[in-house]
Parts: C-alpha cells; sequence; structure tokens
C-alpha cells in the first residue's frame, strides 16, 4: 500500500485514472477517510487522474503529535506524483483546506469544491441546544477516552444530523457512515496540532479566482449552513448547490446525485 513519509506522519494515499489527465485532488471530511469517494472513483477517473489520501488522525495514514501544515501535506502528495496543478475537492475540514490551499498557493489550484464546508477564521453562530446536547455528549466520550462511542456520536451529530432521526434514514447510508467513521477510532489517542493559515481564509475569499462550487445539505448543522451562506456571497462568482435530504455528507448519502453534479460541474469549468 501506498505511503508517503513527512515530517511527523506517513500519509496513507491512493490514484486513480491515467496520470497525464486532469487531476483532481479529493481531501475527505473529519467523519471519514478517503474511502468516502468510493462511488465517484470510477466515474472521476474515466477522464481525470484522482488523487486522495488519509489526512494525518485518519484512516491508514500514521503520524505524531508534532504541529504540522496540512497545506504542506498535500502539496507533498502532489509533488510526490509530479502533479503540478489540480481541482481540489474537499468535504468538510477537506473544504476548508481546499480553500486555504487556493489562497496560499493559488498557482497549484485550477478548481475548488467545498462541502459542508467554511473558511478558516469564521465566527460561527452559536449552536442550537439539540448541537449543544450532542457536542456535550461528544465532549463527555472524548474526555472518558471512549473513542468508539465518540465516533458513534459524532456519526449521529454530523451524517444523521441534529435535526432528523436515524431510523427514518436509509440503513445502509447509516451503515456506511458508520463503517467510515469506526476506523478513526484506533487514532483517538493522537493529537496532531494543525499550523493555521496566517491570515485566515474569512476576510481573503474575494482572493479567489478560480471556479468555485459551494455544497451543502439541507438537514446540515447550523454552523454550516451560515457558512454556506457567507462562502456563495464572498467568493467571486461562486456557484451554490443545495442537496435536499441530506446532512454533512451528501456525497455519501446521496452518491449518484453527487457524481452527476460534480461530473457536470468538471466539465462546464473545462477542468
Amino acid at each position: 500500500m501506498p505511503h508517503l513519509d513527512v515530517p511527523g506522519a506517513s500519509l496513507y494515499y491512493e490514484t486513480d485514472g491515467h496520470i497525464s489527465s486532469p487531476a483532481l485532488l479529493l481531501l475527505h471530511a473529519g467523519v471519514t477517510t478517503l474511502r468516502m469517494w468510493d462511488p465517484q472513483i470510477e466515474a472521476l477517473a474515466a477522464r481525470h487522474f484522482v488523487i486522495r489520501f488519509d489526512a494525518r488522525g485518519y484512516g491508514q495514514t500514521q503520524c505524531t503529535d508534532a504541529a504540522f501544515d496540512e497545506r504542506a501535506d498535500a502539496l507533498a502528495v502532489l509533488d510526490h506524483l509530479g502533479i503540478l496543478t489540480a481541482a481540489v475537492i474537499g468535504s468538510s475540514r477537506g473544504g476548508g483546506l481546499a480553500l486555504d490551499l487556493d489562497l496560499e498557493h493559488p498557482d497549484r489550484v485550477t478548481g475548488l469544491v467545498a462541502i459542508g464546508s467554511g473558511p478558516s477564521g469564521f465566527v460561527d453562530p452559536p449552536h442550537t441546544e439539540r448541537e449543544s446536547e450532542l457536542f456535550a455528549l461528544i465532549d463527555a466520550a472524548r474526555t472518558a477516552e471512549d473513542w468508539h462511542k465518540a465516533a458513534r456520536l459524532e456519526v449521529t451529530l454530523w451524517d444523521v444530523g441534529p435535526l432528523r432521526h436515524e431510523s427514518d434514514l436509509d440503513p445502509e447510508f447509516v451503515r456506511r457512515a458508520a463503517s467510515l467513521h469506526r476506523v478513526n477510532a484506533a487514532h483517538g489517542g493522537v493529537n496532531p496540532t494543525r499550523i493555521p493559515l496566517d491570515p485566515p481564509a474569512v476576510d481573503r475569499l474575494g482572493d479567489i479566482a478560480v471556479p468555485t462550487l459551494i455544497v451543502v445539505g439541507e438537514f446540515d448543522l447550523s454552523s454550516r449552513l451560515a457558512r454556506y451562506e457567507y462562502l456563495t456571497a464572498a467568493i467571486p462568482e461562486a456557484s451554490g448547490y443545495v442537496f435536499r435530504d441530506s446532512a454533512h455528507l451528501p456525497s455519501v448519502e446521496h452518491p449518484a446525485e453527487f457524481e452527476r453534479l460534480l461530473v457536470d460541474w468538471l466539465a462546464e469549468n473545462g477542468l
């Protein structure tokens, strides 16, 4: 299995498609691993060279508690593969990284897709009562170092969503959502510190000059809905798309619809 050694970590990565095709860099959410993109890989790899890796603290990547620059990790993977530019598609934490990466290295990014994400430095509105309740339960599980319980609660908060009930959802989606995050419990005791973008992205979004698509699920957390509104208003020429009947992971909950959206958007923008 391919790994790339960088300071403080061994990054697990995968590639699909022909290396001469336009590159896509897929960045996973904080409640998944690179496996979240599996349903879309075949369609994307037909016309693109698709790159994805497990971030520090996730999946098959191994790391220490050392401070790190996640933008440098992403560039290290691209450089290792000899990729000069890529369209960057990120979900949740991956979407925030995509925005930061473009602002710090605009010469490396040809297009952006941010799903359930927001810019670094954004001040979220207060949580709703239900959101606060679930965050408190997650914090208690983490304090007790019950990483598997914390992972289950995070799936309830993010994937199911604070306004929905698991029993009302497709059981296959619930099963897949749980399996995508369950493996991350093994990293519960590891706490690498991210070095933030300075200055943060929140007041620099007007500098983004590449085609940009902002995506959110209608049942995502209130903070993510606020971030969606901010991004679509602040990024020049950004387009937005709201997934109905979805929370934080629309690409996992509605993989075929997301695939159509992404493939069409890439084609329309010549990416």
